[in-house]
């Protein structure tokens, strides 16, 4: 039996941004950076009441559709207690729909609010298989849980009869490693840009990628003067080069001269991983040809506190 949530207890929620793949670990790499979503998630008498200040306002629906409360509703299940009422207010910073996570940081956020009302009864392991459930894969859902860097799988079961579990584990980044994002002014569907990646791939861009992703994974804990060779990619990049045409041209001049860039996510943003700030004369061109500019450090774990 459900044990019912006392009315006024608040859970606040600050959450990552992320950055998924790193180039070459496609649904496998993640990394969290220090753009937030601020959550506040309170138990009232009854109802439900949504709001949303900054990105996506007046955009997202303000009902049970809203990915938070379907994933507060979702974490409340799992931790086997009920809610009256929930008021839900969202301050957003992450830019939506920009290969940021703004969709698994927001069901993040959902699933540790109501983990913080239930009184922290769920593990880590359990808020990244629930939000990752709504994501399909945990590479950008478990970076925001976890903080820092991560290695993320799916366990698909074989005979089909329960969800797939989602792993992660995480990976200290260095310290020196710093992050800037180029966010062009447009969206990109992250199932419109997957339909462009072929079903079959080389076995020589397969072995390529294998390799660039062992390459990042030391890369960003202990080598940062690999990041260029680790954020190569044969895999997803070149093909969507032709519907990001912006991010792929950015991408290219980024490398060109020196600098590890890559498709964050689903794009259509461009994520720089290095130890020193990206030239100043760079960015102010980015800033020109209308990308919006985000000088950032590897962010650590969601982060819960309850009244």
């Amino acid at each position: 039996m459900s044990t019912a949530l006392p009315v006024g207890r608040t859970a606040h929620v600050t959450v990552p941004a992320s950055s998924a793949n790193l180039g070459p670990g496609f649904d496998t790499l993640g990394l969290a950076v220090s753009l937030y979503d601020h959550v506040d998630v309170e138990v009232t008498e009854c109802g439900l009441e949504v709001t949303v200040e900054g990105q996506g306002a007046g955009e997202v629906p303000l009902d049970e559709r809203h990915l938070v409360v379907r994933a507060v509703r979702a974490g409340l299940n799992a931790a086997g207690v009920t809610a009256p009422g929930l008021k839900v207010t969202c301050r957003n910073s992450i830019p939506q729909s920009r290969g940021l996570g703004s969709s698994a940081s927001a069901a993040v956020a959902g699933v540790a609010a109501a983990n913080g009302l239930a009184g922290f009864v769920l593990d880590d392991a359990a808020v990244v298989q629930l939000a990752s459930d709504f994501e399909g894969h945990p590479d950008n859902a478990a970076a925001s849980v976890l903080g820092s860097a991560i290695v993320g799988w799916t366990e698909v079961p074989v005979d089909g009869t329960t969800k797939p579990q989602y792993r992660a584990v995480q990976i200290p980044a260095d310290a020196r490693i710093r992050a800037t994002a180029l966010v062009p002014d447009f969206r990109a569907s992250t199932q419109a840009v997957r339909r462009v990646l072929p079903s079959d791939v080389t076995h020589m861009d397969a072995r390529f990628n294998v390799s660039r992703c062992a390459v990042m994974t030391v890369a960003i804990q202990h080598h940062p003067e690999l990041l260029w060779e680790g954020t190569r990619d044969r895999l997803h990049q070149p093909y969507r080069a032709d519907v990001l045409p912006v991010t792929a041209e950015w991408v290219n001049r980024l490398r060109n001269r020196g600098w590890p860039a890559y498709l964050s996510g689903a794009g259509p943003t461009v994520m720089v991983l290095s130890t020193e700030p990206v030239d100043p004369q760079i960015l102010d061109q980015a800033r020109a040809d209308g990308l919006a500019v985000h000088e950032l450090e590897v962010a650590g774990p969601v982060e819960v506190t309850v009244d």
